[in-house]
């Protein structure tokens, strides 16, 4: 099976950004599957573009996306994605979308096509926290999410897509001692798990 896995690039002043960090560690194959690791830019626009082009070109059964998210203390699998974009903070190309839809057309939400509640086991198996997610935010890791969402049901067949949270690493909270934070390698022991529950 044939797995493209997404990381961001860092954002919002930070230096590093944990969902690539981890990314970046994980095999190129983990037991039967096949990973094609991809860093794509934190922005509303280029990061969905990207990652569809790579999909076009590699057709990969699973599209999984891993993003950060400052003060979640365990692994989270998202289960559903919005059709919003409501942005706190600046993407990196300085976008800042208010109350915009994703898809003028496009249904209200979508629902993760991962077995979300199978990965969250296989996480805590791995003695590492996990937890179903419910919401991905407003940010552009939504806007992923969506996305791919929606070309898995219009025009990608037989693709399917998630998204996973991930909690900070230690080095982001010189800067912010509030937020939990994972070491990278536990991270990435976490993701691995996730991905083989994927059959």
């Amino acid at each position: 099976m044939k797995i493209l896995v997404t990381g961001f690039d860092p954002f919002g002043g930070e230096k590093v950004n944990p969902a690539w960090e981890a990314v970046s560690r994980l095999p190129e194959q983990l037991g039967e599957h096949q990973l094609i690791r991809m860093m794509v830019p934190t922005s509303f626009e280029r990061a969905p573009q990207m990652i569809l082009e790579k999909a076009a070109l590699c057709r990969p059964d699973y599209v999984i996306s891993i993003g950060q998210a400052a003060g979640r203390t365990a692994i989270t699998p998202e289960r559903i994605a919005i059709n919003m974009m409501s942005a706190s903070i600046a993407d990196n190309d300085g976008d800042m979308p208010q109350e915009q839809k994703i898809e003028s057309d496009g249904p209200d939400g979508y629902f993760s096509l991962l077995p979300v509640l199978k990965m969250v086991h296989a996480i805590e198996a791995a003695g590492l926290p996990g937890k179903i997610s419910n919401t991905a935010g407003t940010f552009v890791c939504n806007r992923v999410m969506y996305s791919l969402l929606h070309a898995c049901h219009t025009c990608f067949p037989g693709m399917k897509s998630g998204f996973i949270h991930v909690p900070c690493i230690p080095e982001q909270r010189v800067a912010h001692p509030e937020w939990f934070a994972l070491p990278v390698e536990e991270i990435t022991k976490g993701l691995a798990a996730a991905i083989t529950a994927i059959e």
